[in-house]
């Protein structure tokens, strides 16, 4: 006799199906990462009290003296960004690397991953430096209301790298292919012509060479917007999780969370500069630094400040977070129709993602609601919304 579950209980033996060996991994995983984000800001706060200590960027400050402002602050800019990365790189290696590979979350070689991390860190030590000149500038001009300029700053260059990202940076980790014709195309073609994508805009990318992770995305803005899937979804996915966990990325951007995030994180940098402001003098006095507020020398207070500021507001921006991330689950829900393989492609991520944290925790730590939460969410929808019969 057929058993008619409730939603509930659908969403429960979904998880339960993982196994509790898996899900005990999952678990220890995903608590270690929320105690990373504690350790990151006592190894922020080592980072920078060995560069004071040592005052290396006091040294290049000198040799600097003479040259042009601008010049001055890119440099030693710079030079913070790649000194501060070398001296947290054994922390890296663990964070980013082993422990993914303890996990069995990853399987790329230490050497790839150190190159690819080089590729970063070049790219962000030139963006990153001039970033922080035109922060500087600001500081220098706008006087005590340069927290503000340098908000509307931050949210320019947000635009300019969801405009660059997609055609200029990504390509440089991964590669990127039409996805072949079959069914997985012709179903990524649905969607991208529900959210005015071209065809010519639908990619696969190599996933597989950073994470075993099963995911897709759907990135930019106007002409550079386009739909990217992992080749770990195409191996490890059916066409119809395919087309829910796209259906989901496409969510995102066709209720416009990009241009949420846009008015959002302008707002959220002002607030950080002004308490930038405030904070900088008591901090470099208590790292024993005697930088200014508008001096680059001063960075390593800067990254003391801002990560404790991140690690304070992680709620606050997990919050939003997740409240975009049920939207997109609506979104699939509504126009893919696809709940059952929405539930079991989400379920796969309960690897690198603990589907049943408390309460608490998933309102401090979580960036997306529970696993079981979203599982249940669309039990729900298929328990309200029955397949059509056809004739």
């Amino acid at each position: 006799m057929a058993i008619n579950l409730t939603p509930a209980q659908q969403a429960a033996r979904l998880v339960d199906s993982l196994g509790p060996d898996a899900l005990a991994q999952a678990q220890a995983y995903t608590t270690g990462n929320h105690w990373l984000l504690f350790l990151n800001v006592g190894v922020s706060l080592l980072v920078a009290f060995i560069m004071v200590r040592l005052r290396l960027l006091d040294r290049i400050a000198d040799r600097m003296a003479h040259r042009k402002p601008w010049l001055s602050t890119f440099t030693i800019s710079a030079a913070f960004l790649i000194i501060s990365t070398l001296i947290a790189l054994p922390w890296t290696i663990y964070t980013n690397w082993y422990r993914e590979r303890s996990y069995s979350l990853s399987s790329q070689p230490l050497g790839d991953f150190l190159g690819q991390m080089a590729t970063g860190e070049l790219i962000g030590m030139v963006l990153g430096g001039l970033f922080l000149t035109g922060v500087y500038a600001l500081i220098r001009r706008t006087g005590q209301r340069w927290w503000l300029w340098s908000g509307g700053l931050a949210g320019v260059a947000a635009l300019v790298g969801l405009l660059a990202g997609p055609a200029l940076i990504e390509p440089l980790f991964n590669e990127y292919k039409p996805v072949p014709p079959g069914e997985v195309r012709t179903a990524l073609e649905e969607i991208a012509d529900d959210v005015d994508i071209p065809h010519d805009r639908i990619f696969m990318y190599d996933g597989s060479r950073q994470s075993d992770r099963f995911t897709a995305n759907v990135s930019g803005i106007g002409p550079t917007a386009r739909i990217a899937i992992s080749d770990v979804a195409l191996k490890q996915a059916s066409v119809a999780e395919v087309r829910a966990v796209t259906g989901h990325e496409a969510g995102h951007y066709k209720l416009g969370h990009i241009w949420r995030y846009a008015v959002i994180f302008p707002v959220l940098a002002m607030v950080f500069f002004f308490l930038m402001n405030r904070l900088f003098a008591p901090t470099a006095r208590a790292l024993g630094s005697d930088a200014r507020l508008d001096e680059p020398r001063g960075l390593p207070v800067f990254a003391v400040v801002g990560s404790v500021l991140g690690l304070l507001v992680t709620p606050v921006t997990n919050t939003l977070t997740r409240v975009g991330e049920t939207e997109a689950d609506r979104y699939s829900l509504e126009t893919v129709n696809e709940p059952d393989a929405l539930a079991t492609a989400l379920v796969k991520t309960a690897e690198y993602r603990y589907p049943r944290p408390s309460a608490l925790q998933e309102a401090l730590f979580y960036t997306h609601p529970s696993v079981e939460k979203r599982a249940l969410m669309a039990m729900e929808w298929k328990a309200t919304h029955p397949p059509e019969v056809t004739k």
